[in-house]
Formats: structure tokens, sequence, C-alpha cells
């Protein structure tokens, strides 16, 4: 079973409050899903979007660059390789595993139900979601 999940942080100008935007596929992700999940983002957040991603071969298709490249909005950098410690959304995994420790889904549904639930807690907290970007040591996130 594999699930795949898009991640996306975002907070107010101020810096005072922090979302997170999640979808999961159990299927592989392709360009048209990634673009998917841009336009949800664009239509959730006013503005210029700045995107930081890692350097996932998903994120370099051509459908995606084509996209990026017509959205004026957003304006792409790439993690340097191999530092996952500078990818908040790592430490959502870390919570996220933390939480169903010593679960024993039977399916994957009761996986997903129990991942979801992981996610959820870190997602409704401010508290933890500033930990997750406190935690990366990107340092124009703090």
């Amino acid at each position: 079973m594999t699930v795949s999940i898009f991640w996306a942080f975002y907070w107010s100008p101020k810096g005072n409050k922090i979302r997170l935007s999640i979808k999961s596929y159990w299927d592989t992700i392709t360009g048209e899903k990634v673009v998917a999940f841009l336009k949800q983002i664009l239509r959730l957040v006013r503005g210029h979007i700045v995107l930081v991603w890692d350097r996932h071969t998903i994120h370099r298709r051509v459908l995606v660059k084509e996209f990026i490249q017509s959205q004026k909005r957003l304006h792409v950098f790439e993690f340097p390789v191999a530092a996952p410690e500078l990818n908040p959304a790592e430490y959502v995994w870390t919570q996220t595993k933390e939480y169903t420790a010593g679960t024993a889904p039977h399916n994957k549904y009761e996986l997903q139900a129990n991942v979801s639930a992981g996610i959820s807690r870190t997602r409704i907290s401010q508290k933890r979601l500033f930990a997750c970007l406190h935690n990366s040591k990107i340092d124009w996130l703090h």
C-alpha cells in the first residue's frame, strides 16, 4: 500500500497564523495531480506565493514547469539535495508517526484513518504547526 501526500504550509502576512493544506492519493502522483494541488493553493491564498519544495522528479515534469511559469503569483525555490531537516513537512511526518506508533491497521482504510487523525492533530494546533516551521533550519522562517 502506498499513500502519496502533498503538503502546503501557508501563513498570514504578519506570520501569526499558519494553515496546512493536504491532498492524499492512493496511487502514483502525476504532473496533473501536482498542477491540481497548485491550483487549489492558488484559490486558497491571495497574493504572491513562495513555493519551496524538494527536488522530487514529479516537481520537474514539463506540465508542472509550464504551469508554474504561467502563474505570476508563484515563486519557486528548491530545498538542497538530501536536506530533509530543512523541510517543515518532515516534522509533520514525525508528529504523525509518533501519533500512529503502536497502531496495527488491518486494511488501507484503517491506515488512512490513523494517518488522517495524526495529521489532523497537527493541523488543528497552531503550536504544533509553528513547531514544524521552527524545527526546520530555514533562516527566513524565523
